[in-house]
């Protein structure tokens, strides 16, 4: 961890804060500043910012100015503000974008992101499906399906907490294979079952005891759940999953338009 100062070389280059109706207010220009000293490698994560009272005074700024700045970055999650002692507003790792659009795979968010992903196995095996797996994949008497349970991470950091279920009669041999890549891609590879287009559900969980350990939070802490149900070109349900993110490591994003042909809709289902 370093602690900077004002006058030190990462914080080099200060921002011209004369007031320009054109460049906008100053405490957004301080931002803007210190995300590109954040994003050329010169201000890195952990590295303690100067005291907010010694850094207003060397940008010549008022402290409520400055706070305006480093609120909006807190709440972007580019830094957090840590109380006590040594306490003091530190840098944070960006948060990962997870763009959800396209039906991507973890794997190839990851590379979208231009991070390497990494998989940690929690369980895998054949179980018998609940019901809500069997009405989602449509099993009828089919009641077998292929669990895989795995810690995505990213940058030796868990992100994710995957929950995959696929019907066993048609993925035969999948527990044989190596599950710690895309599974996307073996369902395509070897079965010609990849997933085509999917109904997919966001909504905010409290960790459970079992999930925070996974994913090393503290118990209680806020996640978002995906629920997924992904069918191949042809309609056949091929995949139920709950994927748990963590909030503090990602940003969950979504590309949409407007069909031209149609009017847009807003459905509420029951909780």
């Amino acid at each position: 961890m370093r602690t900077l100062h004002v006058d030190d070389e990462a914080l080099g280059g200060k921002p011209d804060l004369s007031t320009t109706a054109d460049d906008g207010p100053s405490h957004a220009r301080i931002a803007s500043w210190l995300l590109g000293r954040i994003g050329a490698g010169k201000v890195r994560a952990d590295d303690k910012l100067p005291p907010e009272e010694e850094l207003a005074a060397g940008l010549g700024v008022s402290r409520m100015t400055l706070r305006q700045a480093l609120g909006s970055l807190e709440a972007r999650g580019y830094i957090e503000r840590r109380r006590g002692r040594s306490g003091g507003n530190f840098v944070r790792e960006p948060r990962i974008e997870v763009d959800l659009s396209g039906l991507p795979g973890f794997t190839e968010l990851m590379r979208r992101a231009n991070v390497r992903a990494g998989a940690r196995i929690v369980r895998a095996g054949i179980i018998t499906a609940s019901a809500e797996i069997t009405t989602a994949l449509e099993l009828g008497r089919q009641r077998d399906v292929i669990e895989v349970v795995r810690v995505r991470s990213a940058r030796r950091v868990p992100l994710a907490l995957e929950e995959t279920y696929l019907p066993a009669h048609l993925f035969p041999g999948f527990l044989d294979r190596s599950l710690t890549g895309s599974l996307y891609g073996l369902m395509r590879e070897h079965y010609g079952l990849a997933p085509h287009s999917a109904k997919e559900w966001l909504e905010p969980e409290i960790s459970s005891p079992e999930h925070a350990q996974l994913l090393e939070v503290e118990p209680g802490s806020a996640l978002m759940l995906v629920t997924r149900k992904a069918s191949t070109v042809a309609g056949v349900p091929v995949e139920f999953a709950r994927d748990r993110y963590r909030p503090d490591r990602t940003r969950i994003s979504l590309h949409t338009g407007i069909d031209p042909g149609s009017s847009p809709e807003l459905t509420v289902e029951p909780t």
